[in-house]
């Protein structure tokens, strides 16, 4: 018995000696075994279109030794990223000139690495934000931080009552952040000054991330630690409604962690959100009444496209799910392991990174692999998608602007 329990990429890893430990000696272990916790290797297969770099420029110094994922984000004709250690930039997403560059703070202790120094003063975890002219920043020092997107001049500093772990989102006179500690708290655009909040108990032990709140229709869509998801009125902060996507079942802190990491997606009415170890559930975004579920664990993002759900699961496998019933359309297996990012899905593909650097398409229609890339060192952060461009920021802090060409 392999006694490693992994959480898929997360910074959650337990070693425990036990049975395996004597699997050399003849006669008591049974022989060299596979590891099911290994990245399976690539397959081959013929590819059906080029993945082409339209054009790359650095950020700074990249995301550093934590688990970050610094997802860009677009406004208008710009793309803006940032990195671990306070820079923030600006580029015209056609031709990757840089507009502005910017630094909303020093790490502690100084910038730069030292060989024998393995700490990592990285402090810029919730990243980045981008609305009604403002970019939105948060870190790991409990700050949510306003620039203007047109210059990078700062507008702005707020506290949060603790660290930020998700971008901030905002939408006209209102920006929303959720916090490390349960809570979910909006602020005053134009100045930062508070408005309301909510809060949650985190149970005592959780994955080290935050969902991203979701603006539609004047409510705030929020998922939590505790396995819930709830609506708020966006103005005042009033509770419309709540309900659970899983209920805490296992006999230990770790099996009963039930995390909603990934944001909650709302799409024509209807509220889906995943947990780890739980479901994929769907609710009526009006009063939360639940609509369908299944059998799912994830800690990251959803995406959607051709009336379909694509969940990437905490082992690596790729299904595609459909909107109305739950039905499984699909399901990819040939990426297990290998510690992939949130999805993105346009035009006829689904697209995903993993920890290697690679880029993968897929066929929205049946998973199948249209094509591959390596594009840098590793990837962990999420995608972003405009005008079928995609772009995505490497470990090592390098923005690329990327686009899918089919073969004739």
């Amino acid at each position: 018995m392999k006694c490693v329990f992994r959480i898929g990429a997360v910074l959650a890893l337990l070693s425990v000696v036990g049975c395996s430990w004597f699997d050399w000696v003849p006669g008591v272990g049974g022989g060299k075994k596979e590891d099911p916790a290994k990245p399976v290797p690539l397959v081959e297969f013929a590819e059906e279109a080029d993945v082409v770099r339209l054009w790359q420029a650095s950020v700074g110094k990249g995301l550093g030794r934590k688990y970050l994922r610094l997802t860009p984000a677009i406004l208008a004709d710009r793309v803006y990223a940032a990195d671990a250690y306070g820079a923030v930039a600006a580029f015209d997403r056609f031709t990757g000139r840089n507009a502005w560059r910017t630094s909303i703070g020093k790490p502690d202790g100084g910038a730069g690495f030292k060989f024998w120094d393995r700490r990592d003063p990285s402090f810029v975890t919730g990243g980045v934000g981008a609305a009604s002219g403002r970019v939105l920043v948060g870190t790991t020092r409990g700050e949510i931080v306003a620039l203007d997107a047109a210059d990078g001049s700062p507008l702005w500093r707020a506290e949060a009552s603790s660290e930020v772990l998700s971008p901030p989102v905002g939408a006209e006179d209102l920006v929303v952040v959720q916090t490390s500690d349960g809570r979910i708290a909006a602020l005053n655009s134009a100045d930062g000054s508070p408005r309301w909040s909510f809060d949650t108990q985190p149970p005592i032990l959780t994955l080290r991330g935050t969902a991203e709140p979701s603006l539609r229709g004047g409510l705030v869509y929020a998922g939590f630690a505790t396995g819930k998801v709830a609506a708020f009125r966006a103005e005042n902060g009033d509770l419309i409604w709540e309900q659970r996507v899983m209920l805490p079942e296992g006999r230990s802190e770790l099996g009963r962690m039930v995390d909603i990491d990934g944001s909650p997606l709302f799409l024509r009415g209807v509220l889906y959100a995943v947990s780890f170890q739980g479901r994929l559930k769907a609710f009526r975004g009006t009063d939360g009444a639940p609509m369908w579920e299944m059998e799912m664990s994830s800690f990251l993002d959803l995406a959607e496209g051709y009336g379909q759900l694509y969940v990437v699961s905490d082992e690596g496998v790729v299904s595609a799910v459909e909107q109305t019933d739950s039905t499984l359309v699909w399901q990819q297996e040939g990426l297990r392991n290998r510690e992939l990012t949130s999805p993105v899905a346009f035009s006829n593909y689904v697209v995903v990174g993993d920890a290697e650097g690679y880029l993968h398409v897929l066929a929205q229609s049946d998973g199948r692999f249209v094509a591959r890339r390596k594009v840098g060192d590793g990837l962990r952060s999420g995608m972003t998608v405009a005008d079928n461009v995609v772009y995505v920021l490497t470990n090592d802090g390098r923005l690329n602007a990327l686009e899918i060409r089919r073969r004739t």
